[in-house]
């Protein structure tokens, strides 16, 4: 980014959101909306191995207030989901590997809602119409933020994805109890969900 391109007003703030997000992400990768849709080639995302981690209930981070715009409209806060367990994936349509998980995400979500297990998808650095063609192309059907500029995401930075796509599995306070960098898969994901679902 380049400082002289900032009205002096916004330097500061701007200045230390990029920062920030680029910290968060350790390249920046995807730093601006794709140009091609889902199906082209644009492969802009930091890899991940799809290395999991997970929390003991002591070592949890509570995450900070996350409200955002739906990219169907309407508005998400994610406190309104205390009480559930929630999957929290940040993707985007550029991201080759999102498009490889996506299936997968959509099944465990279809498994397990009636369950109470809710999906929140935070879509990264992208354009919407973009986003919204990679949806219906995967037929997802969970919501997700719309996050173009990159704030919803730093608001994770407790526990920070890492990389896109990246999956957060909550407890049922809100609390990061398992960590995906990386491509997930139905194998890895659902025993995950399963296993935070059966905490009393």
């Amino acid at each position: 980014m380049n400082p002289r391109r900032i009205a002096p007003s916004r330097a500061p703030f701007r200045a230390a959101a990029a920062v920030a997000l680029c910290g968060l992400l350790a390249g920046c990768a995807g730093t601006g909306a794709a140009d091609g849709g889902p199906d082209g080639g644009d492969n802009r995302f930091i890899s991940g191995d799809g290395n999991v981690t997970e929390y003991k209930a002591a070592q949890r981070k509570s995450l900070a207030d996350v409200t955002g715009e739906r990219l169907d409209g309407g508005s998400v806060k994610l406190a309104d989901l205390r009480g559930k367990v929630v999957v929290v994936n940040f993707w985007a349509s550029w991201c080759a590997p999102c498009r490889g998980e996506a299936p997968s995400l959509q099944h465990v979500y279809d498994g397990k809602k009636a369950q109470g297990v809710e999906f929140l998808g935070v879509n990264f650095k992208d354009s919407k119409p973009n986003a919204q063609a990679f949806e219906r192309k995967f037929k997802v059907t969970y919501p997700s933020l719309f996050d173009a500029d990159g704030r919803v995401t730093l608001a994770f930075r407790e526990v920070p994805p890492s990389a896109i796509p990246s999956t957060l599995v909550l407890d049922r306070q809100g609390r990061v109890a398992a960590r995906i960098i990386g491509a997930t898969t139905y194998t890895k994901l659902d025993p995950l969900v399963g296993k935070v679902l059966a905490e009393k």
